[in-house]
């Protein structure tokens, strides 16, 4: 859920309009580089991959779209728009952070860690990008800086590009990152404790309820979505806790490359899910499509088998910190 379609899906919330389809570009995204360090004949290590050394202060780093960036030795005004995720896990905080709907819309489930940090529109406008005088801009994917917005955003601060894919990995984002400011290791260790816990939570899981699926809902005026397969809490759900995937899950998913798709009730009175975890968006407008019969009737919600979520987890995000939090809540329902 981190591209720009994604930002305008989240206005949508908040301005009450429908879902729109996720996605920035179609660009191919480029392998990851190689940041490996070798030991030289001495001992001493020789860096290898896409960092130079300039000064001592600075690094030049190549961004995906093949830019020489110069990162600052040690940023202090960061901007890094719906990527605080990452930057809360390696202890970052950033000058602004990303809202949609002048700030009625933020990442709530961040807030213990940047309740006191101002918020910036999800379009990162070149006039209030300016205002906060940031040393550094990072950006989430090529989309966010097509046409000509790279070389306006870098004659205001060195800015460097994570990726260029529709959907980008996010351990590969979180790696990306680490490197920027120079945490590699701590990165990696972040990246080893999650695995760590979904290995762990996985296990607990299978033992409470075997081989059973799961399925994702987002309820937001009146429509209800579906999260894919491999994006987003789909990506938790069935690739790092091994939920057994529903075939309606499957089927939508080979359609789109939205992260969220907008599903009939006549199509969820198909799905073959065991458990269903719900994010009620509508839980303060009255919740009118869990009224219905059809609604009623499907397995999982006749078998007391459904989970609801407020509109403020981390179940329409991704990142260590979101894919974590999201763990918790499937543990906390399912695990035991």
């Amino acid at each position: 859920m981190k591209s720009r379609k994604f930002y305008i899906m989240l206005a949508f919330v908040a301005t009450f309009l429908l879902l729109a389809a996720c996605g920035n570009t179609e660009e191919e995204n480029p392998k990851p580089q190689d940041d490996t360090t070798a030991e030289t004949e001495n001992g001493e290590a020789s860096s290898e991959g896409n960092e130079t050394d300039s000064e001592e202060s600075e690094r030049t780093l190549t961004d995906a779209m093949g830019n020489e960036v110069t990162v600052p030795a040690e940023p202090k005004r960061v901007i890094a728009s719906y990527l605080e995720d990452y930057l809360v896990a390696l202890g970052i905080t950033p000058v602004a952070q990303w809202s949609v709907a002048d700030g009625a819309t933020i990442q709530d489930y961040l807030q213990d860690s940047l309740k006191d940090v101002p918020t910036i529109p999800y379009d990162l406008p070149l006039e209030t990008v300016t205002s906060f005088e940031p040393d550094l801009i990072i950006m989430d994917s090529a989309g966010m800086v097509e046409g000509n917005k790279y070389e306006q955003y870098n004659r205001i601060a060195p800015t460097y590009v994570v990726g260029s894919e529709q959907n980008n990995d996010w351990r590969e984002e979180l790696l990306q990152i680490g490197k920027v400011f120079g945490q590699e290791e701590k990165a990696e260790q972040v990246l080893a404790d999650y695995e760590q816990k979904a290995a762990d939570a996985k296990e607990q899981i299978e033992a409470s309820i075997g081989d059973e699926s799961a399925a994702a809902l987002w309820l937001f005026n009146n429509t209800f979505y579906i999260v894919s397969e491999n994006l987003s809490s789909g990506d938790v759900l069935y690739g790092d806790l091994g939920l057994a995937t529903p075939n309606v899950v499957k089927e939508i998913s080979e359609s789109t490359e939205a992260n969220w798709s907008e599903i009939s009730l006549e199509k969820l009175a198909e799905l073959d899910a065991d458990h269903i975890f719900l994010v009620n968006s509508d839980k303060g407008n009255g919740s009118e499509m869990l009224q219905d019969d059809l609604w009623k009737n499907i397995p999982a919600v006749k078998e007391g088998n459904i989970y609801e979520l407020p509109s403020t987890s981390s179940w329409l995000y991704t990142g260590p910190v979101a894919n974590s939090q999201m763990i918790d809540d499937v543990l906390e329902n399912v695990g035991e």
